[in-house]
């Protein structure tokens, strides 16, 4: 159950954290009123309340720099708003992509849990077509083999290659074992959490 904004804490006004939704970037802090929040609700894009003006304002009204909701919801104890959003442009009245200066830059790892999700709809919604959904069709041990042979491909590249060619090649490797992954029930994220658990002190091979 979602906590209940206590705007009469802060004499009408909640701080509002806003987070790129793809790239987790923090990019800036306003301050809304209720009014200013149910406006961000019924027209998917970030208002706040101006301290210094006295007014509301939708970020981006001037500079086109909007803010398209995605999600906003209070903190635990209903005082303060993480707003998650897609950022038109740059975040910061001063040009830059945060108020502290910072690039609203994807980490690319990242991109292998969006692609998981994505190989994940076509599991389930098998189109025709789909490379992806071809494999899942030609059943497991196919989806086994293609890891085996873009693995063979890859140290192949690794060893008598390019730089650039490993690269490629490895891609393809990932790829086809996030398929598997899919496949088995299981995500690229409990292979991170493998690795982690490894990396933590007094890890003993088992």
């Amino acid at each position: 159950m979602q906590n209940k904004i206590d705007f009469a804490k802060g004499g009408g006004l909640v701080p509002a954290i806003v987070q790129d939704a793809t790239t987790l970037r923090v990019l800036m802090m306003g301050y809304m009123n209720e009014e200013a929040y149910k406006k961000t609700l019924l027209t998917k894009r970030v208002t706040f309340f101006s301290r210094s003006r006295q007014c509301l304002w939708t970020k981006g009204e001037t500079s086109g720099n909007y803010l398209d909701l995605v999600s906003l919801k209070p903190d635990c104890d209903g005082d303060t708003l993480l707003v998650k959003a897609h950022p038109h442009g740059p975040a910061c009245h001063t040009g830059t992509d945060t108020c502290w200066g910072e690039r609203n830059e994807a980490n690319p790892l990242l991109f292998l849990t969006e692609l998981q999700d994505f190989i994940e709809r076509r599991h389930e919604e098998m189109p025709e077509g789909s490379y992806t959904t071809s494999l899942f069709r030609d059943g497991l041990n196919r989806m086994a083999q293609k890891v085996g042979e873009e693995a063979l491909e890859a140290v192949i590249e690794a060893v008598h290659g390019t730089d650039e060619r490993l690269v490629y090649e490895g891609s393809d490797l990932f790829y086809h074992l996030i398929v598997l992954l899919t496949a088995k029930g299981l995500r690229i994220e409990d292979l991170a959490a493998e690795l982690r658990e490894r990396h933590a002190p007094g890890w003993k091979k088992h």
